[in-house]
């Protein structure tokens, strides 16, 4: 279920309504609006009866949302959601690039191609430091020697960093240097890491999977969502199909459905 506030309700009123909520036994997210404050329910088993919160000061509509992906859902946020990374907007309406090698491989590489991405008009520079690999002889990355690389680009550039957490372990070193927190799409449904990220305060750029349904990638938006990160991007980039010619089939189709879905950006 979903509570949406008037545009007018003051914190207090706000306050209520969550107290509301954790008295029935239900977890309460709040999300702020450009229009008015949604209120996301989670942990009801059925439908809540919506004479559960009447009465409630400041209080427009209690809506049932059917979807399992509650907080993610086009219902919370009619408008969209716009996700600022420093002063670029994600999901507003100026187009926003985000350019960059597929790893960082040495200083000369990502400066130089930092440089090029600034001069195209990008405004987010990505880059792997911590690679995971199908080959385990693949090459993994710089490291942490890669993220500094990342931060002196960005010190050069002032282009925001994009870049892979790999694991729960390296999160907190990832958090030191990156702008965003990039989770790939071999880690798509690493659960334990998709919680763990939402716990930051960075924002989160989260990948489809390769084999996976549009479903399963707004239930792992909506892993990150209700731990209590809002800011995530949606990627989609590229599926695995039958075709052998390509590496990779571009969904383009899923970015209307991701649109209509949910009110999360897609990248």
């Amino acid at each position: 279920m979903l509570l949406l506030m008037d545009a007018s309700a003051s914190e207090d009123d706000i306050g209520a309504a969550v107290s509301r909520v954790r008295s029935l036994g239900f977890e309460a997210h709040v999300m702020p609006g450009s229009q008015a404050t949604a209120i996301g329910i989670t942990g009801n088993n059925g439908p809540i009866p919506e004479e559960r919160f009447r009465g409630l000061t400041g209080l427009r509509q209690a809506i049932s949302v059917s979807v399992p992906f509650k907080l993610v859902s086009r219902a919370i946020k009619p408008e969209g959601s716009v996700i600022q990374i420093g002063d670029v907007a994600i999901g507003g309406k100026e187009l926003v690039v985000m350019a960059g090698p597929c790893s960082v491989e040495s200083r000369d590489q990502i400066l130089e191609v930092a440089e090029a991405v600034k001069a195209s008009g990008a405004k987010l520079l990505r880059g792997g430091a911590f690679k995971p690999r199908t080959s385990p002889y693949s090459f993994q990355g710089l490291k942490e020697e890669g993220l500094e690389l990342l931060a002196e680009a960005r010190e050069r550039t002032g282009l925001r960093i994009v870049t892979e957490v790999k694991d729960i372990e390296t999160l907190p070193v990832v958090e030191e240097y990156a702008d965003v927190l990039q989770i790939g799409a071999r880690n798509m449904q690493n659960f334990s890491l998709l919680e763990a990220v939402g716990r930051s305060e960075r924002p989160v750029l989260l990948k489809r999977g390769m084999s996976a349904t549009i479903k399963e990638l707004l239930m792992a938006a909506e892993y990150v969502v209700s731990a209590g990160n809002h800011n995530v991007m949606l990627c989609e980039r590229g599926i695995r199909t039958y075709e052998n010619m390509t590496r990779n089939t571009f969904d383009v189709g899923a970015i209307a459905v991701l649109k209509r879905l949910s009110h999360l950006p897609v990248i």
